[in-house]
């Protein structure tokens, strides 16, 4: 894998993915003790219960729009980074001790879960565009990949030794391990380079600054649809912790060791996908469609799947095109965006793949609760093909996608473009296609 992992030969980037791998690690630790607490310990297999959970904890991605998107690209974001990763951990550590106190009640895990929400609004895009001024541009696209492999590997590690230390020790050590694992993360911020970050064009604060990133969009029919891709795919497709611990108690009956084994299957898969895409050198619409394709079709299957190890295996297909997705359509937009403007683009990606979360956790929860866990998965499969029906459109109707058979092949044609923009490089200017 010649290049994959060419970011990391510059020594900001390379502290960063240390400290954030390590910090991944405790997240995805704490999202299986959390679920697993309150579909067990704090309700009888609820999975509503659960989709509320991640709707106070996701939701505030859309409330806190377009405060959190501004301050991204007002404040110096590596302080705010430094702020929001503290808050993350004393967040941690007071629903810890809670929980080993024994004083823990549902109503507790939702004002945490809130609380968390309000925080990752600002954390995720300070993060994302973060990266921007660890890597020269050419490196962007590849570094925005490796994070997701960081993220993704970390969701093989996290939930195999959660699941062990759930049914050794219970959850609330789970959170204690969190809370510790920031630090690994302030100290990689407190150790890089400061002279050696690449400079960040600052936004100004004047009338229609809060909003800017949405006249910026309006006039992006690109970004506008990778907007709505994002919002289909994150409101009705990425809600995996009711997918996977529905299918694990109401189906296949599993224990906590085996739940954390299904999230770490698809992580496999979901690693597979993020350094798929760290090779490519440009992100591309063929991506972004065959990803949410494919990404629909992998909850068919897993929804027909008849034991859980196979229904992991399908985890798996899911986390590759997921990450295809994710991992394109970031780097489309960070690359197409201007520097002042990135974070309150990415903030509003962000607000719609998770603020969608308080409509879309609550409905899946309520069909698995209603008609069977089978039954919800199939609601992933809507967001996967209607994504790739609203890719398609706006290669039809911006890029001029046709396509005619030619001595029994079938032939593509769409107008080329300049970038990412969707601008006509020029009249007459055509690719084709052959399959």
């Amino acid at each position: 894998m010649k290049g994959t992992f060419r970011s990391l030969r510059v020594f900001n980037y390379k502290v960063w993915a240390i400290g954030a791998l390590v910090s991944n690690i405790g997240t995805w630790m704490q999202r299986v003790g959390q679920d697993w607490l309150v579909l067990t310990g704090l309700t009888a297999n609820n999975a509503t219960a659960l989709g509320i959970v991640m709707a106070l904890q996701f939701g505030p991605q859309l409330l806190l729009l377009p405060v959190n998107g501004f301050a991204v690209d007002y404040f110096d974001r590596r302080k705010l980074l430094i702020a929001t990763q503290a808050a993350m951990g004393v967040l941690a550590l007071g629903l810890g001790l809670l929980t080993l106190s024994g004083l823990v009640r549902l109503w507790h895990v939702y004002i945490f879960a809130f609380l968390l929400g309000c925080v990752t609004a600002f954390d995720t895009p300070a993060r994302q565009t973060f990266v921007s001024e660890l890597v020269p541009e050419e490196d962007l696209s590849n570094a925005v990949a490796l994070n997701s492999t960081s993220f993704n590997a970390a969701r093989m590690i996290g939930p195999a030794v959660a699941g062990f230390l759930i049914a050794s020790v219970g959850s609330g050590w789970v959170f204690l391990i969190n809370a510790a694992t920031f630090s690994a993360v302030l100290l990689s911020l407190g150790v890089i380079r400061k002279n050696e970050l690449l400079e960040s064009v600052r936004a100004r604060y004047a009338k229609g600054s809060l909003s800017g990133g949405f006249a910026y969009i309006r006039g992006r029919p690109d970004l506008k649809t990778l907007m709505f891709m994002f919002f289909l795919i994150g409101t009705f497709g990425l809600n995996f912790p009711i997918y996977i611990s529905a299918m694990s108690v109401m189906v296949f009956n599993t224990d906590a060791h085996e739940f954390g084994m299904l999230t770490s299957m698809m992580a496999v898969g979901s690693v597979a996908g993020a350094l798929l895409s760290a090779r490519r050198e440009k992100p591309r619409i063929s991506f972004l469609i065959a990803g949410t394709f494919v990404f629909g079709l992998g909850f068919v299957i897993a929804a027909l799947m008849p034991h859980f190890i196979l229904f992991g295996i399908a985890l798996g297909v899911i986390g590759i095109a997921a990450q295809t997705f994710t991992t394109t359509a970031n780097s489309t937009v960070q690359l197409s965006t201007e520097p002042a403007m990135r974070g309150r683009v990415m903030a509003i990606v962000f607000a719609l793949a998770w603020g969608g979360t308080p409509l879309g956790a609550p409905l899946v929860g309520y069909i698995a609760d209603r008609f069977g866990a089978r039954a919800a998965m199939f609601v992933g499969a809507f967001s996967g093909f209607s994504a790739a029906g609203v890719g398609l459109y706006y290669l039809i109707k911006h890029r001029g996608l046709r396509f005619r058979f030619e001595s029994g092949r079938l032939v593509f044609i769409m107008n080329k473009t300049e970038g990412t923009s969707g601008k006509p490089a020029g009249s007459g200017s055509d690719i084709i296609i052959q399959r």
